[in-house]
């Protein structure tokens, strides 16, 4: 990583601006610019979030922002309606609400007297979402935008659900995240004396957003809200879309590069949910510069060269063994011209009596009833932030609890590049059931390297938005897309598929135990995506870089971890994850922030009813000079019956350790072929 402080243009922050809105609402921004702007005028490029400008975001916008303005924007950090020192309420994802704030800011920008009238977004996760989604409106002064780890789909590819199914992982999870996020009170330093009754005013509104994403199980019109692959050609405007395989929203990256008609580049990296110049795991690429070449063609009107080079460039992974942490993945890139590469083939595997071939054998009728633990000790997490233990382990245990296809050892690589499918000839005994099919590579000692999967609500087999429920005994041919990847299989090794009626956490279990019928020989076949043996370098990255980082006191901290418990007699199994929890820091100006992140997932061999996630949270924000101190706790909890969802909330707002409002929610949501 080198540090630039050399800029072209000698950098000024403006710590907080109001930008006032039609309703009469002022949102609160950050702008990085040069010194020199309103003489020599820039375009601006907005990120906007609700995950605060001043002391959720400052370190991670240090080393970016000034390095954008040295290069001759106007970096705009802003804070959404409802959070940090914006006005307002925040009560839900990607609202009507929010995506028309976003468009009144593009306006207030063009007026300023520094901007030259030209605008661009970028953002990671809500704000490469909001990017995506506000390309689609179309405002005039937005020419570019670069949406980094979102999705095109708001219900198949966030954390709600996966395959018609919830994740079990992430719904109520980030349910409880938002409710302590839209909890938290504004900056006094920056509001002022109303910084109490703004915060009062955010508790007494707050309401766990559980209740919108469990009130729409299907695929309707709530989730077709903002859902861009609605209408790909909404956007006109040119995107740069980047992922990385160890995220949970990579699969956005090749289908925007497909459907797309407006000009678009593509960018996918061994990471995980984190920014490519910081990427992890490593190699990290220099993208600041990357960024600053698209925004110099896009916004500037310069010829950079960069609209001439492939228009994807993705990492493929080179074969390793398992282990739940990589600091660094072996691989090359591919530079694609198209989407799909047009040099790109197809392998096929029939799907035979526990093996893999090119031919079909006679039929064979495979049953599996499955253990409800399956996954819970080797699944990983949905999306890896390139932390501890953020890939999958080793998979022999659940290959051991599902059934399995393997091919004959490899006698060359096979590199794979794009979405694998599966086609299953299944029955079930049951009308609610779920599948699971995982890819793996096997090494000769029988280590088993997750490569992808995809899990899948047999309900939704034809349909996210009409489901229907299975015949019992009835044989179906079901089609299942994995996830998009990048990989090399290495000669002498095997290529595994894995099927299984369970998937504790990722898949919230039906609400029977389930056994599934594979008829193999027929119709059941696994499709790969087959890149060439070998193939030419695209043009490197150049060396990472980033402005100055934020010089601040890092007091404690935050662990990262999984841990898993059994209790052999009872059956009962618990997966911990812990997110950075404990971290603490003290920023320019004295801000401590403390933040905990907690999470149980548990179920009980045999008993799919026993399905259950405990999240605990809570954030501190004070500061010693002033005597300021708050804290935020949030718990939520989520477990079903036969017909219901049930989620449990507690929120909870303290200052100086007395608390100042509690309020406690009990939802309950019938299960909709789920």
């Amino acid at each position: 990583m080198k540090i630039v402080t050399d800029l072209p243009r000698t950098v000024r922050v403006m710590e907080n601006i109001w930008i006032p809105l039609a309703d009469g609402t002022r949102l609160a921004a950050k702008i990085w610019l040069p010194e020199d702007a309103v003489e020599h005028q820039v375009p601006a490029v907005l990120e906007a979030l609700p995950y605060r400008k001043g002391d959720g975001t400052a370190i991670r916008d240090e080393v970016r922002y000034p390095y954008l303005a040295g290069h001759g924007y106007a970096g705009v950090r802003l804070d959404l309606r409802g959070s940090g020192e914006s006005d307002g309420i925040l009560d839900d994802e990607y609202s009507e609400q929010e995506l028309s704030d976003i468009e009144q800011v593009i306006a207030w920008l063009v007026e300023q007297e520094w901007c030259t009238g030209a605008v661009g977004m970028w953002g990671i996760s809500w704000g490469g979402f909001n990017a995506l989604q506000v390309a689609a409106r179309r405002p005039p002064a937005l020419k570019a935008i670069i949406t980094m780890m979102s999705a095109d789909d708001r219900y198949a590819e966030d954390v709600h659900y996966r395959g018609g199914l919830v994740l079990g992982l992430d719904m109520v999870h980030w349910s409880t995240y938002m409710l302590l996020a839209n909890a938290q009170p504004p900056d006094p330093a920056v509001v002022g004396e109303r910084w109490r009754g703004m915060w009062l005013e955010r508790m007494e509104a707050n309401e766990p957003l559980a209740r919108h994403w469990l009130g729409h199980q299907r695929r309707d019109a709530y989730w077709k809200h903002a859902s861009v692959c609605e209408d790909y050609s909404a956007i006109e405007c040119a995107v740069y879309a980047v992922g990385g395989w160890q995220d949970g929203y990579t699969n956005t990256v090749p289908r925007l590069l497909q459907h797309l008609t407006c000009p678009r580049r593509g960018l996918i990296g061994p990471w995980g949910h984190c920014f490519p110049e910081t990427g992890t795991p490593l190699p990290a690429v220099g993208f600041l510069q990357d960024a600053v070449r698209w925004w110099d063609h896009w916004l500037k009107g310069e010829e950079t060269g960069i609209m001439d080079e492939p228009m994807l460039h993705a990492f493929v992974h080179d074969s390793v063994r398992p282990h739940p942490t990589y600091e660094e993945r072996p691989g090359r890139w591919y530079g694609a011209a198209a989407w799909p590469p047009p040099e790109g083939g197809l392998r096929r595997f029939c799907l035979n009596d526990g093996t893999l071939d090119a031919e079909p054998a006679p039929e064979a009728a495979l049953r599996i009833l499955g253990r409800q633990t399956t996954g819970v000790e080797a699944a990983g997490p949905w999306c890896g932030e390139g932390q501890t233990a953020d890939d999958a382990d080793d998979q022999r245990r659940d290959d051991g609890e599902s059934l399995v296809f393997d091919s004959a050892p490899l006698q060359d690589d096979l590199a794979i590049l794009g979405f694998p499918r599966v086609t299953l000839d299944l029955a079930s005994d049951r009308p609610l059931a779920l599948v699971c099919v995982r890819l793996c590579e096997v090494f000769p000692d029988g280590a088993s390297k997750l490569v992808t999967r995809a899990i899948l609500n047999l309900t939704h087999r034809d349909s996210h938005e009409h489901p229907s429920p299975l015949e019992p005994g009835r044989r179906y041919t079901v089609d299942i897309e994995l996830d998009s990847m990048g990989h090399v299989f290495a000669a002498g090794n095997t290529v595994r598929v894995a099927v299984s009626p369970t998937y504790w956490p990722w898949a919230w279990p039906s609400p029977e135990a389930a056994t599934l019928t594979v008829f193999s020989g027929g119709n059941s076949a696994l499709e790969l995506p087959e890149l060439p043996a070998s193939w030419p370098p695209p043009p490197g990255f150049a060396e990472p870089e980033t402005s100055p980082p934020l010089e601040y006191e890092r007091s404690r901290s935050g662990i990262t971890s999984r841990v898993v418990m059994r209790d052999v007699q009872t059956g009962h199994a618990e997966l911990r994850f812990l997110w950075d929890s404990g971290g603490e820091y003290v920023l320019p100006g004295g801000m401590r922030v403390r933040f905990d992140n907690d999470a149980v997932y548990s179920i009980v061999e045999g008993d799919p009813l026993s399905a259950n996630v405990l999240v605990t949270m809570a954030i501190e924000f004070s500061r010693a000079a002033e005597g300021w101190s708050t804290r935020v706790e949030a718990r939520g909890e989520m477990s079903c019956d036969a017909g219901r969802y049930i989620v449990q909330s507690t929120a909870r707002g303290l200052q100086d350790g007395d608390v100042v409002h509690e309020r406690s929610w009990r939802q309950e949501f019938e299960r909709d072929l789920g």
